[in-house]
């Protein structure tokens, strides 16, 4: 998945434009944006997809202490950008061990979340009861983004899902007790609105999670 491009559903390989199709194939879904190889932490990698993607790059900041950038991934193509961005965070959680945090914005039908998440997509459908109140908040970009919890996820994550500036907002953690960091009213900014703060942001090691789900 390093090397080439991937389907943002299922992982699998993707074929390029062509003289039949004009957009990427999977064998499985069809026309899909692209997912790019997973890029390692690094400022340089989170400036390229920042340049690159027409969706928010979320990121909780102040990264909670201890915590650290653990890798980027956006799915899109060169004809529209980005159409969605995962972006991975690590470091100690609320109850003890290492905590793992995936935050994915994206567009209605990608499947990237829900791939993160470990559900059948493309969106959270009906794994989302939002006739009942928010299970968490966020403050994303400036504005309360209520999240509600995804049920069908595996047992090993804790998974939330809402709507933030008129898009998809997945928040994924590992291991499901971690999940209650989301209860913290965590801050979320746009990278793409950072400017110099970039160079400010603490790298980690790459997170496996963005590798295999």
């Amino acid at each position: 998945m390093r090397g080439e491009p991937s389907c943002p559903k299922c992982g699998g390989r993707v074929r390029a434009p062509g003289l039949f199709n004009d957009s990427w194939q999977c064998d499985v879904h069809g026309p899909v944006y692209p997912q790019h190889p997973v890029i390692p932490p690094s400022v340089e990698a989170l400036e390229a997809v920042v340049r690159r993607t027409q969706v928010p790059v979320w990121m909780p900041w102040p990264l909670p202490v201890g915590w650290l950038f653990t890798g980027v991934t956006y799915a899109g193509d060169d004809r529209s950008g980005g159409r969605a961005a995962a972006v991975a965070c690590s470091g100690p959680g609320p109850l003890g061990g290492m905590g793992e945090l995936i935050l994915v914005a994206e567009e209605l039908g990608v499947g990237l979340g829900a791939r993160y998440a470990g559900i059948d997509g493309p969106d959270p459908g009906t794994h989302l009861n939002v006739e009942k109140p928010p299970d968490a908040k966020v403050l994303a970009g400036g504005h309360a983004a209520p999240l509600w919890h995804v049920s069908g996820a595996p047992d090993d994550r804790a998974v939330f899902a809402g709507e933030a500036c008129g898009l998809w907002l997945w928040a994924v953690v590992w291991p499901e007790k971690s999940g209650l960091l989301m209860y913290d009213e965590l801050v979320l900014a746009d990278l793409r609105d950072a400017g110099a703060e970039l160079e400010l942001v603490p790298c980690g090691a790459l997170s496996p999670r963005l590798l295999q789900p």
